[in-house]
């Protein structure tokens, strides 16, 4: 339970703080090695530019566990609180509906990964390994967008009694 509890509370800061620091000196390589050794390296923009993907993917559910989204204000100020609640649980199940219409995709495409059984270019690693962040993305998106709705419904609830 307690491993459950530091997950909840520290999965994607983790892993987004680990992913940035794998690119930062990955590209400090590639400067050292571009500059000071004239020579370059032809695998570091590419393990970049995935570290950055899977950043990106795990950085939306990110966003939503810490409730740091682009959104209108103004509208949802002007409401009262209950209409505010109302308006967030509307707001979470139209994303987590989205969640639940993109996971069979991002499946499908992380399948067909495995099936094709391409590499990268560079690298040779399997492109499944890239190709499977929006699946991973859309996971923990689904899993904190639940978490927001019921945290929505719970304060909705308070406003009945």
């Amino acid at each position: 339970m307690k491993l459950l509890r530091w997950l909840d509370d520290n999965l994607e800061e983790t892993l987004l703080i680990l992913l940035l620091i794998c690119m930062v000196i990955i590209m400090g390589i590639q400067v050292f090695a571009r500059y000071v050794l004239n020579q370059s390296l032809s695998w570091s923009e590419e393990l970049t530019q995935y570290l950055f993907v899977w950043a990106t993917f795990i950085s939306i559910s990110y966003c939503v566990k810490k409730r740091i989204s682009i959104k209108i204000e103004q509208v949802i100020n002007s409401l009262s609180d209950p209409g505010k609640t109302v308006l967030r649980l509307f707001r979470h199940t139209l994303v987590l509906a989205f969640c639940i219409i993109m996971l069979p995709f991002c499946y499908t495409y992380v399948r067909q990964a495995v099936e094709f059984g391409s590499t990268s270019a560079a690298l040779k690693i399997p492109m499944y390994y890239i190709q499977s962040a929006p699946l991973v993305g859309f996971i923990l998106l689904t899993i904190r967008v639940a978490q927001a709705w019921i945290r929505e419904a719970k304060t909705m609830r308070g406003f009945w009694s």
